[in-house]
């Protein structure tokens, strides 16, 4: 390992420090180094706020100011170059005078995209790009989706029972133990949103919150075509931006929002357009069986989280959904858990 990817990879480390609260923006780390020290370093810390280039520049002392300008700054993602809800980073770098930037990728936000590195190199600026490419595209896999596909990054995520059963025949069965629970709570706190099915609304009566760890409560989603959910669930409690995707309302109560889909037409690639619409970049699919399978058949997923409780056994329940073209990317093992990690192959 040279040193542009060590500094990179302590980029991504920082950047990782604001997962769940930069969104829709990307994961942002920036370290600024003199002669092999760390002189600088930050991240972006929350959406709106000072991106990873500014606070990293802020975090400068005062005594190595004067280093600044004999330094190179290293950066997961390409320093922006527009006015959004911040100055561009590529203009405060310029203005700096660090002679050198070293970028982990491009930026595939159409108003960056390549701009920032060329208004850098146009000042001077000694620029290198695709130093640990790969893991940094990984690192914002869910706005990269979001801005080549034009469509939120998806993850399923469903327990089932040893034999494959996500439910038991009279309904709701808890499989899951306490410690992936508190597990998912921490999925649930790292994506834009969370989608249930109306059934699983209506038998379950999910608060989908993060109460069972420190983090930003997702939007909450549910599909109601009908709107024959009772405002008595817990997911109309208010407090939390609920969406209710529906056949009948377009409109907006306080936190509470109907969006209206069509009747004619494929309700995932509705719902994908409506979150795209909506600017929501990821969105946590905790089910239905018949809500999850429906992404899976139209080929619309990019991450499977599936628990399997290995001491449980659920007779004449319900079957899991099936992945098709998976591969198994890692496991990890929660006591009577195990929880594998899925990608499309």
């Amino acid at each position: 390992m040279n040193f542009s990817e060590l500094y990179l990879y302590r980029c991504i480390e920082l950047a990782r420090l604001g997962s769940g609260h930069v969104a829709p923006n990307p994961m942002v780390g920036a370290v600024l180094v003199h002669g092999g020290r760390i002189i600088g370093e930050g991240y972006h810390q929350i959406y709106g706020q000072a991106h990873a280039e500014v606070n990293c520049i802020a975090a400068v002392k005062e005594e190595d100011r004067a280093l600044i300008r004999e330094s190179t700054i290293y950066v997961s993602l390409e320093p922006c170059a527009h006015f959004g809800k911040t100055p561009p980073c590529a203009d405060l770098i310029i203005r700096e005078g660090i002679p050198r930037v070293v970028v982990g990728c491009r930026d595939p936000f159409p108003e960056v995209d390549g701009k920032g590195i060329e208004k850098l190199r146009a000042a001077g600026v000694e620029v290198t790009v695709g130093v640990l490419e790969q893991e940094c595209r990984e690192l914002n896999r869910r706005f990269f989706t979001f801005h080549t596909k034009h469509r939120p990054y998806i993850v399923l995520k469903w327990a089932q029972s040893m034999n494959g059963r996500i439910a038991g025949a009279g309904g709701r069965v808890s499989i899951s133990n306490e410690f992936t629970n508190r597990l998912v709570h921490k999925w649930r706190s790292e994506e834009t949103s969370i989608l249930v099915g109306t059934n699983t609304a209506l038998v379950d009566d999910p608060s989908l919150t993060v109460r069972l760890w420190k983090g930003v409560n997702p939007i909450r989603l549910v599909i109601d075509r009908e709107l024959r959910l009772p405002g008595s669930l817990r997911l109309f409690d208010g407090e939390v931006r609920t969406i209710v995707f529906n056949e009948l309302l377009h409109e907006e109560r306080g936190n509470l929002q109907y969006y209206q889909l069509a009747t004619d037409s494929s309700l995932v690639q509705q719902l994908l357009m409506g979150l795209y619409q909506l600017k929501i970049s990821s969105v946590l699919i905790e089910g239905g069986a018949a809500l999850l399978q429906s992404f899976i058949d139209e080929g619309y997923w990019d991450e499977a989280r599936v628990v399997t409780n290995e001491t449980l056994q659920i007779p004449d329940g319900l079957a899991s959904p099936a992945l098709r073209g998976e591969r198994l990317v890692g496991q990890e093992k929660l006591f009577s858990d195990v929880i594998s990690y899925y990608r499309p192959d």
